[in-house]
């Protein structure tokens, strides 16, 4: 994982972008300046240590990427490339599969990845992961076109202006996140998950968005539960083994859910050393704590296991950082507890596997549920509720699934072009890359998805059992993660931790809040006036946020400007 950024058909240096994200890459920063055109990357070295340097030439061409072409050793052989290739790099034997076939070769990528290629013929490419797990932003400038992993950095770099946009400011505090290709900064724009994206005087020509699913009424190879099982086995072995290539200490983070509990398995199972794993508990009344749940686990498995423990303290000492790393914004809860164990894990490791996904693509949560009920028995579209219609239509439009899906699958389609490329995947790009560490998720991928939501929805929910397949996978792989369990929920206190203090925010709130823009002064003072108003977490986050990435207040100013002092 690493940093990227240019400046393409232009005079301009990439410098100023490059050096706004240095933590995406601790390990050293290139810039490579030719005329028209200037491609910068900040490494973060995880294959290849000493030959992996960016930006890449080879087969004539010339790339920099973010993320990892898992299956690179495969391509490499497959295509008898061994011979022809100078580095270990993941990224060469694109180089030379491009130089054969042009962008086809971009449809043969197993990975997580962000990237612009220079080809030998000329043309320059912009291409991102079909789920989006690698995140990158594009602005058209009055001469040529820039790139970057962040949003922030064309603010820092003086390419966009320090504002918020409007439908941005409604977004997170109807969603907790943006939709679409818009940010909540004016200027820089998300390239699509799964887009092909050719550059042309400076103008971008898409050619195609891959999709991240496989089409509508496929069904898997397998059939029968047996089969399933066998299949599921070796899909998820293998999706596992190959998101474990790294040249560095590698590890996972474990809660007391499914989803870590399988991974943890599987890397049990791979590895003939203990796997090292953490886990955050939280110690305070209405939190859900899963460290018990996590260490049986661990201890069933033989993990090297780590626990931490996030506090109220933690909440308003972070929340300023979190904010700040957070460029792109998403109010999830989960964004403070992700940031600490991503703290506390990177003096051990450098790469992390995560079970996001594993809900989306196997029908874990209970909107799916209740997707499946008739009308008469409570049943409901999986959509947003409580929501001003014209946001409601936006996300109706980001969220509208192909013809000839099932229910269910439409659910799980509306979640995984919505919440899950804008959300999750930037909550863990974010507060991960803060610390200079490497987030994969081995759900994830294309060999699972194409499984997993190909199911029959009654592999999926069962009953009162979502993700019905992979939990009778874990119960015979791993019984100590007791897959049939009840499912509680993620809880962060946050509503708790605010309480105390709502009165200040109170206060202060309506000076500091973009008036106009997402809600007025007095409306904000009510929000944290009624203890019962759902809003002030991601109205709290929004205005840190705002004072930070707006105003160009530090951290700690922001959270002082909002909260005021103790």
């Amino acid at each position: 994982m690493c940093g990227i950024a240019g400046i393409l058909d232009g005079e301009a240096s990439a410098r100023p972008l490059i050096e706004a994200m240095t933590h995406r890459g601790p390990d050293g920063v290139t810039v490579e300046e030719t005329d028209g055109r200037s491609l910068a990357h900040a490494r973060l070295s995880v294959i290849d240590l000493e030959g992996g340097w960016q930006p890449l030439h080879a087969a004539g061409g010339v790339v920099v990427g973010n993320g990892e072409i898992y299956n690179y050793l495969e391509l490499a052989d497959d295509f008898g490339l061994q011979d022809a290739l100078s580095t270990g790099s993941d990224f060469e034997p694109l180089l030379h599969l491009y130089a054969r076939e042009g962008p086809a070769a971009f449809h043969r990528l197993r990975g997580m990845y962000a990237f612009c290629l220079v080809g030998p013929d000329g043309r320059t490419w912009l291409v991102r992961d079909p789920f989006g797990i690698k995140p990158l932003y594009v602005m058209e400038l009055e001469t040529g076109l820039a790139f970057a992993s962040e949003a922030g950095a064309f603010v820092k770099a003086g390419l966009a202006p320090p504002a918020i946009t409007t439908e941005g400011a409604r977004e997170m505090l109807a969603f907790s996140y943006t939709l679409g290709e818009e940010t909540a900064l004016h200027g820089p724009r998300r390239v699509a998950p799964g887009a092909i994206i050719e550059v042309v005087d400076g103008r971008l020509v898409p050619h195609e968005i891959r999709p991240a699913l496989p089409p509508p009424r496929t069904r898997p190879a397998a059939s029968g539960e047996v089969a399933l099982l066998k299949r599921l086995d070796v899909v998820l072995e293998d999706s596992v083994r190959v998101h474990q290539r790294a040249d560095v200490p590698y590890g996972l983070f474990l809660s007391g859910g499914i989803d870590s509990a399988t991974i943890a398995t599987l890397m049990s199972r791979l590895n003939s050393r203990p796997v090292t794993a953490f886990t955050c508990g939280f110690d305070a009344p209405g939190a859900r704590d899963e460290r018990g749940e996590a260490e049986q686990v661990a201890r069933a498995l033989n993990l090297d296991w780590r626990e931490t423990t996030f506090t109220e303290e933690d909440f308003w000492t972070l929340l300023p950082q979190v904010a700040n790393a957070l460029d792109d914004p998403t109010a999830d809860y989960a964004i403070l507890p992700t940031f600490k164990l991503a703290k506390a894990a990177r003096g051990t490791l450098t790469v992390v596997l995560t079970g996001e996904g594993g809900d989306e693509l196997f029908g874990g949560y209970g909107r799916y549920r209740r997707a499946l009920r008739p009308a008469w028995l409570g049943g409901r579209p999986a959509e947003p509720r409580g929501v001003h219609p014209e946001l409601l239509q936006r996300w109706r439009d980001q969220a509208r699934a192909p013809a000839g899906l099932t229910r269910l699958q439409q659910a799980q389609y509306a979640d995984i072009a919505t919440w899950l490329p804008n959300d999750l995947l930037t909550k863990l790009d974010r507060c991960l890359m803060a610390h200079g560490l490497e987030g994969r998720t081995p759900f994830l991928d294309p060999v699972v998805a194409e499984f997993a939501f190909a199911l029959p929805d009654r592999f999926k929910v069962r009953g009162r059992h979502g993700k019905w397949l992979l939990r009778k996978w874990l119960e015979a792989a791993c019984p100590a993660a007791s897959p049939w369990a009840r499912k509680q929920g993620f809880t962060v206190p946050v509503e708790a931790w605010i309480a105390p203090r709502a009165p200040a925010i109170a206060e202060r709130i309506g000076q500091v809040i973009p008036l106009g823009v997402a809600i007025g002064a007095q409306e904000a003072r009510h929000v944290f006036m009624d203890e019962n108003d759902s809003r002030r977490w991601p109205l709290l986050f929004l205005a840190v946020w705002s004072l930070i990435h707006v105003d160009g207040a530090t951290p700690q100013e922001a959270l002082e400007a909002v909260v005021g002092t103790n």
